[in-house]
């Protein structure tokens, strides 16, 4: 920033992303009503080609939102409550957990015992050979679903009941107009859109450590147009109240920091070198040993 202070001026909310999120919301809704008549082939059919890639999407609309980026940082409870609006077409509440325990993520990135996003013991052992491996790339949703409660369980909050109530009523409301094969292309959609699919490259990608010494890795590949720019992680983690719409322009503007570090084109190769690579695993993750006080959301 000393260096390029221009960066300071990209620190502002984009209100563009509101409505991104109220289209995908329709868009999740309209599908929802396509499915219900659709043999159940055509219902997994979907689920996986169309509705695997809005609900994953939508999770990392979500990660921005928890930034305040749809409302910026003067209002953050407005951006708490578009947040569970945002988190209606995924099945599951997710937003408001995600919010407490991602801003340990930032803070204290692979403090042992609080971030949640470094894999269990279990994980690293059990999760070993190639087949494994694979299996526990289709399992990645159920992982970071039960992680936090292995690793830091937390006091449930009012926020978070706010967030189950209003989702199981959304849940409710669907399954009383459409019917079962809604509610599976929801939930299937959200299962398969974070395990074995592309876009859920960027969960190894973001900070598995497949050289030494590197820990957080960007991707500049395509599918950051599916994902608010999450690709451009050095940069997100650089500047967390930076919009992903202007992850682009931080790396533009600082070039000489960001461009000779290792960087991905690919996801899916990724995924593939995870699985194939016998020195990767889910231990293959920084971690550290936090001294001092330690503040938690």
């Amino acid at each position: 920033v000393a260096k390029h202070p221009e960066i300071k001026a990209l620190m502002k909310p984009d209100h563009n992303l509101i409505w991104v999120v109220v289209l995908m919301v329709l868009a999740q809704l309209t599908a929802f009503y396509l499915v219900k008549d659709l043999d159940w082939k055509w219902v997994v059919f979907w689920a996986y080609v169309f509705g695997s890639c809005i609900s994953h999407s939508m999770t990392l609309a979500i990660h921005e939102i928890s930034h305040n980026s749809a409302f910026g940082n003067s209002k953050a409870m407005w951006n708490r409550w578009f947040g569970i609006f945002a988190n209606l077409p995924l099945g599951l509440p997710y937003s408001i957990s995600f919010k407490r325990y991602h801003m340990d993520h930032h803070r204290y990135l692979g403090g042992d015992g609080i971030d949640v996003d470094i894999p269990t013991n279990f994980e690293g052992w059990f999760f070993c050979t190639r087949f494994r491996k694979f299996i526990w790339i289709v399992l990645q949703p159920f992982f970071y679903a039960i992680r936090p409660l292995c690793i830091n369980p937390k006091p449930i909050t009012r926020l978070e009941i706010i967030n189950l109530l209003a989702q199981l009523s959304f849940d409710v409301v669907i399954y009383y107009l459409w019917g079962a094969k809604s509610i599976f292309y929801m939930l299937a959609g959200s299962v398969l859109g974070l395990g074995l699919h592309p876009i859920s490259g960027h969960f190894i990608a973001e900070h598995y450590m497949f050289l030494k010494g590197h820990e957080t890795y960007s991707y500049y590949g395509p599918l950051n147009l599916l994902t608010f720019n999450v690709g451009y992680h050095n940069e997100h983690h650089d500047f967390p109240n930076i919009p992903g719409k202007s992850l682009p322009l931080v790396k533009k503007i600082a070039a000489e920091y960001y461009d000779n570090l290792p960087q991905y084109n690919s996801w899916i190769r990724v995924l593939y070198d995870f699985v194939m690579d016998d020195t990767i695993s889910p231990y293959s993750r920084m971690k550290r040993q936090l001294k001092g006080e330690v503040k938690q959301d």
